[in-house]
């Protein structure tokens, strides 16, 4: 997997590099994310690894997939990617991508653990607090753990809200032992 990551990076810098300067953030994601399930689907992974077929195939295949046959920006990477035997990192070419769209964006990715499920009036008014807190736009990803007992936890990059029942009662059971 850091392998593929490490492959993938310059990819998506360079797809990122291009749709800032074009100011064509989203197509470009919207994109990526077509040709990440594209290349994730079974048939393509056979066609992909295929001697049988030259890049320049492939290359047309893929394209002609994603609806945008005619651009010459999608056709260029494609190829390269293609040329390069790297098509089957284009979900973390896509995930690399995000990551720095998202920071561009001011927006930070969110964990947020919760004891119960949350409803989106919940999620909503609980999204205007934390980033109020944290200073910046948030992208949350909500998750459900029981072992919480009550209340949530956010994850924010490297930094750790904890306000669950868990997180006090495991805070009094230290400060007991101490």
């Amino acid at each position: 997997m850091a392998e593929s990551v490490t492959i993938a990076r310059p990819y998506a810098q360079a797809v990122f590099r291009l749709a800032r300067e074009s100011k064509a953030l989203g197509v470009w994601s919207e994109r990526l994310q077509r040709l990440a399930a594209i290349a994730q689907d079974a048939g393509m992974t056979k066609v992909v690894g295929n001697p049988k077929f030259s890049a320049g195939q492939v290359t047309d295949l893929f394209v002609s997939l994603t609806g945008e046959a005619g651009n010459p920006e999608l056709i260029s990477f494609v190829g390269l990617l293609a040329e390069n035997e790297r098509l089957n990192v284009l979900t973390q070419i896509q995930e690399i991508y995000e990551q720095l769209k998202s920071a561009d964006e001011g927006v930070k990715d969110a964990v947020v653990t919760s004891a119960y499920a949350l409803d989106d009036a919940q999620l909503k008014n609980l999204m205007s607090q934390l980033e109020s807190h944290f200073g910046s736009k948030l992208q949350p990803r909500v998750e459900v753990d029981a072992a919480l007992i009550g209340g949530i936890r956010v994850a924010v990059g490297d930094q750790l809200l904890d306000a669950s029942v868990r997180g006090k009662l495991d805070a009094m059971a230290t400060a007991l032992k101490n």
